[in-house]
Order: C-alpha cells, then structure tokens, then sequence
C-alpha cells in the first residue's frame, strides 16, 4: 500500500476554511516563518479519508480479535477510563502550570490525581513510596537500578553487578548494563531461580538481583524466601520486573515478601492502552530507604490537604521524564482501580490464572510443556516434536495469522526450545479460547499431515513472509511518488 505522500497530485485540495483575517506572516517575527511551503501531500478530502479508512482494515488490536502475547499481558483496555482521561480538566490544561506562581492551585485536581495513583499502587504492592515518572517499562527498570545505584553511593558500597537469571525479561540485563553494571547470569533449575546458583556467585560487589515473579515461564518463584536471605546477607537489593505483576495483583503485594523495588507496567496490569495505543506508562515503587532516591518533583500532600510540587530532595536521582511523565495513563489507571476496586483486582488476576491453566489443559497433550504444573498468567510450549515435520514455532505463528489471531511470543525465553509463550489475560472468555485452540489443534495436525501448507502460511493476509534479516539490513526509506 502506497503512503500518504506517494498519493500526492500538484495542485489537489480538500476543502480548505475561509482565510483569517490575520495570517501567519502577520502574527509571528519574521525569523520565525518558512522561506518555502511545507512539503505536504496535495489530496481531496476523498483522498485522505479513504486511505486512512483502509489503513485502518489493516490494524490488528486487542479490539479486533485474541492477542495471546505471551509476557506482554494485551489485556483489553476499557472506554470508561478513556471517557475520565479525555476530561476537559485533564487535557486543556498546560503541562507547566504547577510550576508558576500560583499554578499549584490552577493543578490541583490533577496533582491529587497523580498523588492518588501512587497511594493506591502503593496499597496494591506494599510498597512505601512511588514515583510517576517512567514513560516505559524499560525506563521504569532503568530509573529502578539508578535508584538502587545512588542507595549504595549514600552508603559508600562498592557495588559493581547485578545477577539476572535467564528466566528473565530481556530488558533486564540491558538496563543494568545502561546502568554501568557488570552482569551476571544465572542458570535456572527446573525453571525457577536456583538458591545455589545464586549463592555461588554472591558477594559484597552485588548491587542487586533482577527477578520477574512469576517468571517468564510463568512459574511462580517458590525459593523466594531463601533468596530474599542471601541478598540480605550481603546488602544487595531485590527488584522486581513488574511485566507480570497481572498474576498477583490483589493477591500478592511485592514489598511484603521481600522486594526493594518494582516498575509495573500500568499499559499491562492496569488496563492502560498498550503498544501503538500507548504511551506506555511505568511507575516505580520503592521501600522506605530508598524513597529518598526518587526521581524529583514528587508530588506531595501538605498539611492543610492541598497538594503541591517538592523540589527539596538532595539525594534524588533527578527528573527522569519531561512533565510529570505520561499523565493520561495515570488517570486511566487511577479510574480502572477505583472502578474494580480491591476484590474487583483480585478477581482479575484469579480469571488470568484460570484461563492460563484452562489453554494448558486444553493444548497439553498436542504441543510439549516443557514445565507440566500449574501455571500462573501464562505458559510455555514447544513445537519441537513437530521437527521432524520441518515445522517450526514460526509456521504455527504464521498459521495462526491466517486464522485471524495475533501469533503468541515465539522463541522466548530462550531457554526453552522452539517456544511458545501464550497469555490469554483475564479479559477473554471461555469460547474464544476455546475457537483459538481449537484452530491451533487444527493446524498442528495439518502440520503433521500436510506440513507445506503450515510452512507456506500466511496466505491471506496484505502482505506473507519476509525476509527479515534483509528488511533489517536493506531497509527502502523512500518512495517513488505515482507517475514518477
């Protein structure tokens, strides 16, 4: 499909508002105005609306149809938080107000709606103090390790590693290299953190260990009290990778069983937009000695019940995100805990385990599981039985593309062979899981009778299989414009 700019035609207009009685030229100094026309496509209105209309037959979004994306929890995102985000309050107002004379006041139900937020994730992880701050997940993770990295400046710790275990998110070692850290992986044994992997590699110069609980195997971490002790034994910090937090909220509260730290994932746990609907949004929460350590301005309440801006904090790692990070995520996350409410939250993480462990029974005995127990949100298979076959996790992936669902994670973690990662949230209901694995069912049997027609799929889709190391390393950035 031909972009915007590639339908352009010299000379083509929509329909265009009368002129102002004041222009540009007339409004703004002169050493602000373009010596040229932008370069804009030149289209009817025709033009516009329908080559949007068909872009938009071609999104793929948890609206549409299933997204079991393993590890990634594209649970639905109600319209109710998009009617409280979209408030004339919320969005009319400028992102700078609190900072002028004055303006606290101006900002005030949008301060008490920021400091709000971080009381009732505070009461969701058992966490002491939250910052708002992280546009990500991954900048969540990254502002959590500078956190633990200024605790240990203040203490005069020579803390150089952070151990990950290779049950870990990818982002993980990535960060505390960002970080400067040293990394150190571990080996998993029987998918969970080994209590003497771990011990064999630590000392005083570990900063901290990275966990996601459940794993990415969606595995429960049972050693938890053990490792808790030995990080203990040497002042390393535990953090705590909230991309899985979906299967614990309501029922486990992270800073009770012995995490210092934990970015969540408000686009995961808290029904937030996801993706290309984003922003994303990744709030940390920190036990009390590392509060501190927060990124500044936090938000605070004063003792008349007003809120305002504290800029006095000596041993912040500074301002991590412009503004006050992605404030609309807040508020629709604000609006989806207050609509669920505490048994509302805990109802949704029992329903993410039950259809987790619902799609395993179901698929057990038609891919491998390589950890057969009960799961938590999620579940690892493999499709290396169907090797011999020449079929692989990718033609299952691309398969289900024809059937109409976004594929599932393949391929991680990585200590699994030929995986399969499925998430089906808590948002979906028991016939869509069943069509979805009655469809995988069907293709893994086609695969076995007929594996040329699950290697060749996609077939009905815009656009089939690509290269992707060549559309990675000779990627087209221009296009011809038609008639060209």
């Amino acid at each position: 499909m031909q972009t915007v700019f590639a339908k352009s035609v010299p000379g083509r207009t929509g329909v265009l508002p009368g002129k102002p009685d004041k222009t540009a030229r007339d409004m703004l100094p002169q050493n602000l105005l373009r010596a040229n026309r932008p370069e804009l496509p030149e289209l009817s209105e025709l033009d516009v609306i329908r080559h949007y209309s068909n872009l938009s037959r071609r999104n793929y979004g948890v609206d549409t149809n299933f997204y079991p994306l393993g590890s990634c929890t594209m649970k639905y995102n109600p319209k109710f938080t998009e009617v409280a985000a979209s408030l004339p309050g919320f969005t009319q107002l400028h992102p700078l107000v609190a900072q002028v004379a004055g303006g606290e006041a101006l900002a005030a139900g949008n301060l008490e709606a920021i400091w709000e937020t971080e009381q009732l994730l505070r009461e969701v992880t058992g966490m002491d103090a939250f910052t708002m701050q992280p546009m990500a997940g991954a900048q969540g993770e990254l502002a959590g390790i500078l956190i633990i990295a200024a605790y240990h400046r203040a203490k005069g710790h020579k803390k150089t590693k952070v151990i990950v275990p290779d049950s870990a998110h990818g982002t993980n070692p990535a960060t505390a290299g960002m970080a400067g850290y040293e990394v150190i992986n571990i080996e998993s044994r029987d998918g969970m953190v080994d209590p003497e992997a771990l011990a064999a590699v630590l000392d005083d110069s570990v900063a901290a260990l990275m966990m996601t609980c459940p794993n990415t195997l969606g595995l429960f971490e049972k050693h938890l009290p053990e490792i808790v002790r030995l990080l203990r034994s040497v002042d390393a910090l535990l953090y705590y990778d909230g991309a899985n937090f979906n299967a614990c909220m309501g029922r486990l509260r992270t800073g009770d069983v012995g995490f210092d730290v934990v970015h969540l994932n408000l686009h995961k746990t808290m029904g937030t937009p996801h993706g290309g609907g984003g922003p994303g949004s990744g709030p940390v929460g920190v036990t009390a000695k590392l509060a501190p350590f927060l990124p500044g301005p936090r938000v605070v309440k004063k003792s008349d019940g007003s809120f305002g801006l504290n800029y006095d904090l000596p041993q912040s790692i500074g301002q991590v995100a412009p503004f006050y990070g992605n404030f609309g995520m807040y508020v629709r996350a604000l609006a989806y805990m207050l609509r669920c409410g505490r048994e509302g939250l805990a109802r949704a993480t029992d329903y993410a385990v039950l259809n987790a462990n619902y799609m395993l029974a179901r698929l057990r005995h038609h891919l491998q599981i390589p950890y057969d127990r009960i799961c938590m949100h999620e579940f690892v298979a493999s499709a290396s039985p169907l090797g011999e076959y020449g079929v692989h996790a990718l033609d299952l992936a691309k398969a289900l593309l024809d059937k109409g669902y976004h594929a599932p994670t393949i391929y991680f973690p990585l200590i699994v062979k030929e995986c399969l990662m499925f998430e089906p949230t808590e948002t979906e209901s028991r016939e869509t899981l069943d069509r979805f694995c009655d469809d995988l069912i069907a293709i893994i049997e086609t695969a076995r009778t007929n594996p040329k027609a699950i290697q060749d799929a996609p077939v009905t889709l815009p656009v089939r299989r690509l290269d992707e190391t060549k559309a990675a390393r000779s990627m087209i950035l221009t296009e011809e414009k038609r008639g060209a």
